[in-house]
């Protein structure tokens, strides 16, 4: 074989590679993450009934705070919330939601507070109009990492 058939042949697998490293992170760039409620949760503006849910960012490079909300199939778009960023450690690396459990009101379903990413100690935190998240997220956190006596 001659050396310039071997060039455009070793440009195009390097081109393939490439290729299919790039759409292999999919759901890592958009953060997926599955999750089933078994009861009924608030989300802003609305209630989820028990169900299985994805969650995942919108597919923009621009903001990275826009969550999208699909049913199981990611047929039907429930919703399309902004959020905010917010971290807390993750040495499991599992994805997690963090919930409101301190509504003692009888019929009111928790709200979902955050959303963290699966391998990171990133997540996102939703904005509830007229609710302070930060004050329920801070006293989750430290209720969680008081240890028992």
């Amino acid at each position: 074989m001659r050396k310039e058939n071997i060039v455009p042949l070793m440009l195009a697998a390097v081109l393939l590679v490439l290729s299919l490293g790039t759409s292999a992170k999919a759901d890592d760039w958009n953060k997926k993450t599955v999750v089933t409620f078994d009861q009924d949760v608030t989300i802003p503006d609305r209630v989820l009934p028990p169900g299985t849910y994805i969650f995942k960012l919108l597919n923009s490079a621009s903001s990275r705070y826009i969550v999208q909300i699909w049913d199981q199939d990611e047929m039907h778009l429930i919703t399309t919330l902004m959020t905010v960023g917010d971290s807390y450690p993750n040495p499991d690396g599992r994805s997690y939601f963090v919930l409101d459990t301190s509504q003692t009101e009888e019929g009111v379903p928790p709200a979902v507070l955050s959303w963290f990413f699966a391998g990171s100690d990133d997540g996102r935190a939703f904005i509830y109009p007229g609710y302070s998240t930060t004050r329920i997220l801070q006293s989750q956190y430290s209720s969680q990492s008081q240890p028992e006596q």
